[in-house]
């Protein structure tokens, strides 16, 4: 088994596709939305391969190091709307095909119309050793 990262991004649908965006929604689409989620992430509860997954709110900040005692706390630098995370899922799952297969099942949550999103999926690895360094 091997564990992925499913990060969900505010990019959107492709053009054409189902690119309303989410504020566009009606509540109902929202609960619909919200509920394929969920029932998505308990089938995958069910057959072992669910670790954990959260929905993020728009705001946060941005921290880094900046001298002891002074981490600078800002709300830029100033991502495009597309860079943003809106929530992930991590996945426990036999290989990479498989953790391909669920993000494009998870691609195609209800949207607007309750017509699937055709949401963009990033799918990361977990690192599972220290990468090779060579002089």
């Amino acid at each position: 088994m091997a564990k992925y990262l499913l990060l969900k991004h505010y990019r959107g649908a492709p053009k054409g596709v189902n690119d309303v965006p989410m504020e566009s929604w009606t509540p109902q689409e929202i609960t619909d939305h919200i509920q394929y989620m969920n029932d998505f992430a308990a089938r995958l509860e069910s057959t072992g391969e669910f670790v954990d997954g959260q929905a993020l709110a728009p705001e946060g900040a941005w921290v880094r190091y900046d001298g002891e005692g002074r981490p600078p706390v800002t709300d830029g630098p100033f991502a495009e709307t597309k860079d943003l995370i809106a929530g992930w899922m991590i996945i426990d799952v036999d290989g990479w095909d498989r953790a391909v297969e669920l993000a494009g099942e998870l691609s195609a949550a209800p949207g607007a119309g309750g017509k699937p999103i055709h949401e963009w999926l990033e799918v990361r690895p977990f690192l599972t050793h220290a990468p090779n360094v060579t002089d």
